[in-house]
């Protein structure tokens, strides 16, 4: 079984089409890198594969599951994407520690509180990303490499099976 499949997946925004017919196959525990220039659709690839892509035609399956609306969020948990930016407001009161605690969100629910597998589990991305030494500080004094460690230790908070990184420096 492949962890990422997709099948003559073709992708637009309004009326210009960001991928046409691709199809790409990547097995577990296979590191793939994609390059090229500014606007080749790297960036929509790897959202298409995190099920935010809007698909005009093919497949694309995680671990053997078709992507659809009904079963994303689900596929989704297993999936840690960093964006090329830290998707929090730099002026909000966040800090590190919380913003990597997000990333438990879809492990333990919006509403119940971390338990201490999670504050672990949380401690321990921080010290792996080199960040631990910030975990009090807020999101908006951080350097740009700083937020990007933020952004790669909450991904990995979500104990994902795959990990899509954009752009990462």
């Amino acid at each position: 079984m492949w962890a990422v499949e997709l099948e003559k997946v073709t992708v637009s925004y309004r009326e210009n089409v960001a991928l046409k017919e691709v199809t790409l196959r990547i097995k577990e525990g296979e590191f793939l890198a994609v390059i090229g220039p500014n606007g080749a659709g790297k960036t929509t690839l790897l959202t298409t594969i995190n099920g935010l892509g809007k698909v005009i035609s093919g497949t694309v399956r995680v671990f053997g599951r078709e992507l659809s609306r009904w079963n994303v969020l689900k596929i989704r948990k297993e999936i840690g994407y960093v964006p090329q930016e830290l998707p929090i407001d730099p002026r909000s009161p966040v800090s590190v520690r919380e913003a990597v605690m997000i990333g438990r969100a879809g492990r333990i629910g919006l509403l119940r509180r971390p338990g201490r597998e999670d504050i672990n589990l949380v401690e321990s991305v921080m010290e792996l990303t080199g960040i631990k030494h910030l975990a009090e500080r807020p999101i908006g004094h951080l350097s740009g490499g700083e937020r990007q460690k933020v952004s790669i230790a909450r991904a990995l908070a979500q104990e994902p099976k795959i990990l899509l990184l954009d752009e990462p420096t």
